[in-house]
């Protein structure tokens, strides 16, 4: 039989470190290189990833030694509500007595570097550069085949006589 998901309860401070209310929250906004520390980034530039998803998230945690689970939340400074935007990751970083669950991972900012550097190696992340690069070379192509003119300026008016 499967097991029960957890209860969820209002916080107080008798919860212990292993209840999910106690998990940290991971959106990928926090890790995204496309926004800046105003719009939810948390990590410097150089260590995020463009355009993470919680499913790219979620795929490089059950590979680690962590305890996680998934929710469809919005983050809070997102504008859009689009489900490529949404969902959230709860991990746990600390067992019931105060203890680390995992003494590779420390902190909340050591999980988020460890998940920024191993997304770009998930396969999907490397067949998406090809279809990018096949993207980004087929428009210089369009732009340079296009009939314009050159000069800029008013187009299709010539002298009149």
């Amino acid at each position: 039989m499967a097991a029960a998901a957890p209860m969820r309860t209002n916080w107080n401070p008798s919860i212990k470190h292993n209840e999910m209310e106690r998990w940290i929250c991971i959106y990928p906004a926090y890790i995204n290189s496309k926004r800046t520390r105003q719009e939810g980034r948390r990590l410097p530039k150089e260590n995020c990833v463009e355009n993470p998803t919680y499913i790219e998230i979620r795929d490089v945690l059950s590979v680690s030694n962590l305890q996680f689970l998934m929710e469809n939340m919005k983050y809070c400074r997102e504008k859009s509500s689009e489900l490529q935007f949404r969902g959230r990751v709860r991990v746990q970083l600390r067992n019931a007595d105060g203890t680390l669950f995992n003494a590779d991972f420390p902190s909340r900012e050591s999980i988020m570097l460890h998940i920024a550097s191993k997304i770009p190696q998930l396969k999907t992340r490397q067949n998406k550069p090809g279809g990018e690069s096949y993207h980004q070379q087929s428009q210089p192509q369009q732009s340079a085949s296009g009939g314009g003119g050159g000069g800029g300026g008013k187009k299709g008016k010539g002298k009149r006589r």
